[in-house]
């Protein structure tokens, strides 16, 4: 088994990768699933889920909840499938499609919404909040530029979020370059988090 642990924090090298498609870090990983607060059979949306780090490790950890993996690019959405096999988790659906429009086909609607990317970020934020997400759910979505900071703390005062947190990841590594260990740092992410009731 290639993670035969119970807790979280896969390392990134396990996971397959495609140039130029982005990976949620290990550390900030860890911290988008401690702001899910998963319940043991959670269905959650991942929305932009990219090399399907985040659905992976909720599957491993929660093997009844329910996963749905959304991605727009049918190459990218093949990638989380070999994932999802590499890891032998089978509790996640991988959808090809572009959110807010292929939302509305999927079943069972979210108690938990994870939002990775998008182009539409605010637009899909709301669809989701009015539309799909269960009441007592949470959402919770990652910035990794001033402008998306701004739409989705934006959206969230919209949607009246309750109990609403940010929190900034800023990860420094332990790496080898040449003779001497250096700390290297990843690229910071703010993590928002809300709750609809």
């Amino acid at each position: 088994m290639l993670w035969p642990y119970k807790t979280s924090g896969i390392s990134d090298h396990l996971f397959e990768r495609l140039p130029g498609i982005p990976m949620s870090q290990r550390e900030v990983r860890l911290l988008i699933i401690s702001a899910l607060r998963l319940l043991p059979e959670s269905v959650v949306w991942d929305i932009g889920a990219g090399t399907g780090t985040i659905p992976i490790e909720i599957g491993l950890l929660c093997p009844q909840s329910r996963i749905i993996a959304i991605e727009r690019d049918e190459e990218v959405a093949n990638l989380i499938r070999r994932n999802c096999d590499r890891f032998s988790v089978t509790n996640v659906e991988v959808v090809e499609g572009n959110a807010p429009d292929c939302l509305q086909t999927l079943k069972p609607l979210p108690d938990r919404v994870c939002i990775e990317g998008g182009r539409q970020l605010k637009e899909i934020l709301q669809d989701v909040w009015r539309n799909y997400l269960q009441p007592e759910g949470r959402v919770v979505a990652t910035a990794s530029s001033l402008e998306s900071l701004y739409l989705l703390s934006e959206g969230f005062s919209t949607l009246q979020a309750r109990n609403i947190e940010i929190v900034q990841a800023a990860v420094n590594r332990l790496e080898t370059r040449g003779i001497q260990q250096v700390f290297a740092a990843l690229d910071p992410m703010l993590i928002l988090s809300g709750e609809k009731f």
